[in-house]
């Protein structure tokens, strides 16, 4: 039997629709590097934006059924808005009007007649025993003390320098947040048609997304905002000076995987203890171990992310330290998502291999 062979003129413009379909997805690819460039100064603003419309669909919805959907998009960018406009503002003083109190406090502290100056007095034959003279503690203290005066100084300049480029990135997210709230379905469906992948990988990749954004922004930022409450009520009670500020520095390192509040809430203690007050240091360890740590960790976050799968924490360092380290700041919330969709890729990729393996064996 002949098998007949297609036309030379019908495999010549077969040949050119493929040039022409290639050439048009570099097209493709290149636009989007060039949307990405352009969009790079406030792309931050924009995935946040995107991450809170995710977080407040539920909320979006049922008002949108008493109220209807243009008036209940516009009523939850603006409480959003204002809620977001009060807690950074609020963060932002903190580091810059009491992180500088603090820091010439520091100074005071470590002073000749201060606070470490009588602690290393009352120790003094407990680091002699050491091999570690009184003086030479002092002095080192005091290296470390002025390097953190320095250190909260520059901070406050920085964060003072950049308030013009955070309302910018704060508008482009509440932009970003109508938009997806009014249109986030036919978003999805646009995405769906443009990546050259299976519809079934790219909700998928939708899902994702919207998982990892959830869990970033209800299991970090909001179970971070509670343990740094929960810390600031723990370094009131104890006469923690300047507990406000404590709590929105537990507020932050709440990120910092594994030792996480830990990091302030132990020289907080210590602090404490060294400065005579040992009953006050064991109730603010204790307070922190059982509010702070099992409240927020163990009931609240569980609540908050029910059904989301768990990221090895191998993973959750690399994503945020290496994010931090790229993004800066942001990267706390970049580096997450961008890891998540990474995994979530090699994941498609290995089942369509296990796929692929399964089919040739049969």
């Amino acid at each position: 039997m002949r098998i007949a062979t297609p036309p030379a003129d019908a495999t010549a413009d077969h040949l050119t629709a493929v040039r022409e379909h290639r050439a048009l997805a570099w097209a493709a690819a290149g636009s989007l590097a060039v949307i990405a460039w352009l969009v790079r100064p406030v792309g931050l603003g924009i995935l946040l934006g995107t991450l809170l419309a995710i977080m407040a669909q539920p909320v979006y919805a049922r008002l949108s059924a008493r109220i209807g959907s243009r008036w209940a998009a516009l009523t939850t960018v603006v409480s959003t808005g204002l809620a977001v406009t009060a807690t950074l503002g609020g963060l932002a003083w903190l580091l810059v009007a009491r992180g500088t109190v603090l820091a010439g406090e520091l100074l005071t502290a470590v002073g000749p007649r201060g606070i470490v100056d009588r602690v290393v007095t009352r120790f003094g034959g407990s680091l002699a025993r050491l091999g570690a003279s009184p003086d030479d503690v002092r002095d080192h203290v005091r290296g470390l003390a002025g390097g953190a005066a320095s250190s909260a100084e520059q901070v406050a300049a920085s964060v003072a320098s950049t308030t013009a480029s955070a309302l910018l990135g704060l508008l482009f997210a509440m932009l970003a947040m109508h938009f997806v709230l009014r249109d986030g379905a036919r978003l999805s469906r646009r995405i769906a048609e443009m990546l050259p992948l299976r519809p079934s990988y790219t909700r998928a990749l939708i899902a994702e997304f919207r998982r990892v954004g959830r869990s970033t922004l209800l299991g970090g930022v909001v179970t971070g905002v509670v343990q740094g409450l929960f810390a600031t009520i723990g370094f009131w009670i104890c006469g923690v000076p300047e507990p406000i500020f404590f709590g929105a520095a537990t507020a932050i390192a709440s990120f910092v995987p594994l030792v996480g509040v830990l990091l302030v809430i132990v020289p907080a203690s210590i602090g404490l203890g060294l400065t005579g007050h040992a009953a006050k240091a064991i109730i603010e360890l204790v307070w922190g171990l059982v509010f702070v740590v099992g409240v927020s960790d163990y009931i609240i976050r569980p609540r908050l992310v029910r059904g989301e799968m768990k990221v090895p924490v191998v993973v959750t360092f690399a994503a945020l330290f290496g994010g931090v380290e790229v993004f800066g700041l942001g990267g706390l919330l970049v580096g997450p998502v961008l890891m998540a969709l990474a995994i979530a890729v090699l994941r498609l990729y290995a089942a369509e291999a296990r796929g692929q393996q399964r089919a040739q064996r049969e």
